[in-house]
């Protein structure tokens, strides 16, 4: 892959660029960039994961002017995770342009410090389409003056039904701009809006597909739904993932799995759209500090979750959409690491296998369910354990006091002190299970900022 310096960005962003170890671009970068930089219109069609973030990011601040300030850049994304990810990543890829300010707006937080930081302005703003719509209607956010409009897994806002407020917002947004559309797949509904709301725009596709040698691929043929639920805790007890996402179709699918699996004594998290903020961002926390093994999902629950080192993927049901199950299929093995995916599929489903094994071009082959030799062990425990504790940012509570807290005098070692989270009011750290026990009591008896505060395990 090409090298970021043969591209003419800013002398900053490139030596930005080489402090973050970020050299050679990746697949998706090394197509869309030199478009975005010459100021196309572009669809780009690449999985999470692809470095698609660092593709528009750069376009972004290549041309952002700071002595503006106003917002000159929307970027849209189906979900709140999406966005904290997305806007993290810009801040990151910014560090060396003084002075930017990007700003994300989301459902599920209150909206009166947004208004508040509305009035100090922004160059970038990062919000789902929701809360964004919140603010128009308010008029608490002008779009005239934005330049350049990103939508971040624009398949997945269409699926969540976004449409007509992706239409509201686009129409409050010059006509005079360029509009850049990232998605993992490429239904008709995502052709449709393009023709509405882009110029002439170049198309990007970069292949969803995996080296075989990352991902170890297994399909099993299930009779009905006790033999597919029997199967996952089977393959669960033989090869005991440390974090593994299940896969389903449905929101009432996935609450029976998760209940199902909790019966069978593993730690399963159940993801979907019903859940409020504050539960979803807690249970997101569980699973990606590995004190949670199985994250049990919806498809559109799932999208833009940031998940280091997944170790299985379980499709509980052959996806819908082929494209869906290949992305799927992608998050784990990733970074050069192993991953493993299992696919449960029913007669009626076969003719979806047959269908994929051509699009993919694989040859899949059927697999045995483990022997009945799993069936009388006991379930095993993560790895991690999640201790909350009652102060975070508006404490002025840092990592680096809750890690002094825990590996102080008589505390326990630093290496068994794993993800720390803090949040406005409470923070989160992952410890190993075996010093769990005294790690609360180190966070429960101690000091943090001349305070005690609360803890308790999660």
């Amino acid at each position: 892959m090409p090298d970021f310096n043969e591209l003419d960005l800013r002398p900053e962003l490139l030596r930005n660029l080489d402090s973050l170890g970020y050299n050679a671009m990746t697949e998706i970068q090394a197509a869309s960039l030199p478009r975005i930089l010459a100021g196309r219109d572009l669809i780009a069609q690449a999985r999470t994961g692809s470095g698609k973030t660092a593709a528009f990011g750069l376009g972004v601040l290549q041309k952002l002017r700071v002595e503006r300030f106003c917002v000159q850049t929307l970027i849209l994304c189906p979900t709140r995770e999406l966005a904290d990810q997305v806007a993290g990543e810009l801040r990151k890829l910014a560090r060396a342009v003084h002075n930017v300010k990007i700003l994300t707006l989301c459902g599920g937080m209150p909206i009166g410090p947004q208004i508040g930081s509305l009035e100090h302005g922004a160059h970038i703003v990062v919000g789902t389409p929701g809360r964004i719509s919140d603010h128009l209607r308010k008029g608490t956010l002008k779009l005239d003056r934005v330049s350049t409009l990103v939508l971040d897994e624009a398949d997945r806002m269409l699926d969540m039904g976004f449409q007509e407020q992706l239409d509201a917002i686009v129409a409050e947004v010059p006509q005079d701009r360029q509009t850049l559309l990232f998605s993992a797949t490429y239904p008709e509904a995502i052709e449709a809006i393009a023709g509405r709301i882009m110029r002439q725009p170049e198309r990007v596709e970069i292949e969803a597909s995996h080296s075989q040698g990352s991902i170890d691929q297994a399909f099993f043929p299930v009779k009905d739904d006790d033999q597919r639920l029997e199967g996952l805790r089977l393959l669960l007890m033989k090869h005991r993932p440390d974090s593994a996402i299940v896969f389903c179709n449905t929101k009432r699918e996935t609450d029976a799995v998760a209940d199902a699996l909790r019966s069978y004594g593993f730690t399963a998290l159940a993801l979907h759209g019903d859940l409020e903020q504050k539960a979803r961002d807690l249970m997101l926390i569980r699973f990606a500090n590995r004190s949670a093994t199985v994250l049990v999902a919806t498809d559109v629950a799932a999208r833009g979750l940031d998940i280091d080192n997944l170790d299985a993927v379980f499709n509980y049901h052959v996806a819908r959409d082929l494209d869906v199950h290949i992305h799927r299929v992608g998050r784990t093995g990733r970074a050069g690491n192993r991953g493993r995916a299992f696919t449960f599929f029913s007669e009626k489903e076969r003719h979806k296998v047959e269908a994929l094994a051509e699009r993919t071009g694989q040859t899949i082959r059927e697999s045995s369910l483990p022997a009945g030799n799993q069936r009388h062990q006991t379930s095993y425990k993560p790895p991690m354990v999640t201790l909350q504790i009652d102060g975070g940012k508006k404490q002025k509570v840092r990592p680096g006091d809750i890690l002094g807290a825990l590996t102080g005098e008589s505390g326990v070692p630093g290496k068994s002190v794993g993800k720390i989270n803090v949040m406005d009011n409470s923070a989160c750290v992952a410890v190993e299970r075996s010093h769990s026990k005294q790690a609360l009591e180190k966070l429960s008896s101690g000091k943090m900022k001349g305070r005690s505060f609360r803890a308790r395990r999660i």
